[in-house]
């Protein structure tokens, strides 16, 4: 398997346990305190399910095969560590941006990592694109929480 391909694939169940964490946290927004939050969360949701379909088109026009389906086991373990805190504390909107942000200092590293391989130039220049909006996403998710517990 080439360099480009595993990493693509790394970063294809990166985006889905983001865009899958990103759609339970809005569902869990929307019947919290701050439901607004719920849209947030539905936009970056859509922006991972983008990501996900702008990586698998690159990595179908170089002929590469990628698991499409199946989210790391990192973002199991932290959907499953979201699900056992919700046990604890419930859904109050803290609680669910400050599990995003965790989430979002994975995805983070992730990308950081895909940037140090040996890849492409057509995939670096799509992952550092995607790169700047995961930054954004976790920024917007940091100031939230900080906002929110002030």
């Amino acid at each position: 398997m080439s360099i480009d391909a595993t990493v693509t694939r790394q970063l294809m169940k990166t985006l889905k346990n983001g865009q899958e964490g990103f759609l339970k946290g809005a569902e869990k927004l929307a019947d919290s305190s701050r439901p607004e939050l719920a849209a947030t969360f539905r936009r970056f949701s859509a922006q991972r399910e983008d990501y996900y379909n702008e990586l698998q088109d690159l990595a179908r026009t170089y002929g590469d095969s990628v698991d499409e389906d199946a989210g790391s086991l990192a973002g199991s373990l932290h959907r499953g560590w979201m699900a056992l805190k919700d046990t604890f504390a419930g859904s109050d909107p803290e609680g669910v941006l400050d599990v995003a942000e965790q989430g979002e200092d994975h995805a983070l590293s992730d990308y950081d990592d895909a940037m140090k391989e040996d890849i492409s130039p057509d995939l670096r220049a799509v992952i550092m694109r995607q790169q700047v909006g995961v930054e954004a996403a976790h920024d917007e998710v940091r100031n939230l929480r900080d906002a929110f517990s002030s």
